[in-house]
């Protein structure tokens, strides 16, 4: 036996795996770097209770009387506890033309342990913060425009195929549901957050699909790997939902955790 040839091929091999391995800790640096600075940057609170985190309404959209036109608009804020590290929760509120309050659509994920329906549609203010953090709004239409499209928000979210059901990672969870409407309804042109985790999600079967801001396309394997195309959103690469970007258009990247950075 050559021990000389045996012992280069043991070094070569031990060089290979640490090149190998240095590679995936640069990778896993990389994918923490943006939930490190959402906890360094206190976005989100870690020791808030559910039971008395602020939910109170931020003022950010008009109110019924001050606005009798119709109203769509759709929030996002970061998810409760640990998940706003990496997440945000969406959701679209809906207020027909004279109507004396706002319709609230969204998936309310544990409603699932009681055997509930996890989508809801309820009277409420539209701009709640959620459960501590604060909204940040995503989309806002008003009049004709909204009156058209508020009949294909009811519709689109009736269709969503998952009603009684809910998983928070990859999907279908709350970002799912919107996406979804957004798809159904391509007339809001709606671009959601990379932060918007489950929003890859397809509901059509396939691995093949529209933006959900319905101005390009998107391939999404299970919501867990993709790649998206669209003059909204621009490129997005997906890696079990950790999102790297650019955006052209818009002179903006986007990181894990953090979501967009630009202009």
């Amino acid at each position: 036996m050559n021990y000389g040839v045996l012992n280069a091929a043991i070094m070569d091999s031990r060089i290979i795996l640490m090149k190998l391995a240095k590679r995936m800790l640069y990778l896993l640096m990389l994918f923490l770097v943006g939930p490190v600075l959402v906890v360094a940057c206190a976005k989100v609170n870690l020791s808030q209770d559910w039971r008395n985190a602020d939910r109170s309404s931020q003022q950010m959209a008009p109110t019924p009387e001050a606005e009798t036109h119709a109203v769509v608009q759709v929030y996002a804020a970061r998810a409760f506890s640990w998940r706003g590290i990496f997440a945000v929760h969406t959701w679209i509120a809906t207020k027909p033309e004279g109507a004396s309050h706002y319709t609230v659509h969204q998936v309310i994920g544990w409603n699932e342990w009681s055997e509930k329906r996890v989508v809801v549609a309820d009277q409420d203010f539209p701009d709640r913060s959620w459960y501590g953090n604060p909204p940040e709004l995503l989309a806002d239409i008003r009049g004709e425009d909204a009156s058209r499209l508020i009949p294909q928000i009811f519709a689109a979210a009736e269709s969503y195929p998952h009603q009684y059901s809910y998983t928070l990672w990859p999907g279908p969870n709350s970002n799912s549901f919107v996406a979804h409407v957004a798809r159904e309804v391509p007339d809001l042109r709606l671009k959601l957050p990379t932060t918007a985790i489950g929003k890859d999600y397809l509901m059509n079967g396939g691995f093949f699909d529209s933006a959900p801001s319905g101005t390009g396309w998107q391939v999404s394997l299970f919501g867990v790997a993709g790649l998206t195309v669209a003059i909204e959103e621009g490129v997005e690469i997906n890696l079990l939902s950790a999102y790297f970007g650019i955006e052209p258009f818009g002179l903006g990247i986007k990181l894990p955790g953090i979501g967009r950075l630009g202009l």
